[in-house]
């Protein structure tokens, strides 16, 4: 099945509130997979939409524990996270940074994540794996959210500097990934055609496509 609407409880990462529905339209996007693999990672995908429920502090810390805990080269933990509710004058700031088309709809996400990257090591060398240990660490902290009902939208479109000064970030780091995280609102939220992007089906390269035996077929890009 592509996708649908299912009435759901509340997400467990989100604070109750007396004016929050006991149940709130879900949209399901579960991946069709060629071969079984982990339900949280087949229910994973990337919304648009998001209510306006709150992430308590017990969540929240769970998301980074999640990420605390991923691998890193040399366990150098280059990752760091600057986070901000609706509201703040910090999540403003960020919003700030944003590209057009991301602040449409970014703007209403209960919380806003920025993932920086230490691209520097304590000697001055560079750190080549910096981005690649924050992809790791993201990963983490997107599937503990699956666990916790809450969703995650990673965010390219930004300006760099707009959100280094925002954030306050210092030379040594750099700002990588914008992520808006919350429990799924409604497609309809959305105005067109964010809408119908957000209803459509996911899709993926087959893995014949990029995946191979023992070495990279002749004459593929």
């Amino acid at each position: 099945m592509a996708c649908q609407l299912l009435l759901s409880r509340l997400p467990a990462g989100v604070a109750e509130s007396e004016n929050q529905p006991e149940t709130e339209p879900i949209m399901n996007k579960t991946a069709t997979t060629a071969h079984p693999i982990l339900p949280l990672l087949a229910e994973r995908w990337s919304p648009r939409a998001f209510t306006a429920a709150k992430i308590d502090a017990t969540a929240l810390g769970s998301l980074f524990e999640a990420a605390r805990w991923a691998p890193s080269a040399s366990n150098l933990q280059p990752w760091g996270f600057v986070h901000a509710t609706h509201g703040s004058a910090g999540f403003a700031a960020i919003v700030g940074s944003l590209a057009a088309g991301n602040v449409t709809w970014a703007q209403h996400a209960p919380l806003l994540v920025v993932g920086v990257a230490e691209l520097t090591k304590a000697d001055g060398s560079p750190n080549l794996y910096g981005r690649y240990d924050l992809g790791q660490s993201v990963a983490h902290l997107s599937i503990q959210g699956a666990a916790l009902g809450l969703h995650l939208h990673q965010m390219a479109g930004f300006d760099s500097a707009k959100l280094r000064e925002a954030v306050s970030l210092p030379a040594s780091h750099e700002p990588v990934v914008v992520i808006a995280v919350g429990a799924v609102g409604e497609a309809s939220q959305l105005p067109s055609p964010l809408d119908e992007r957000e209803r459509a089906p996911r899709s993926r390269k087959p893995l014949d496509s990029f995946v191979f035996t023992d070495t990279w077929p002749a004459g593929r890009p």
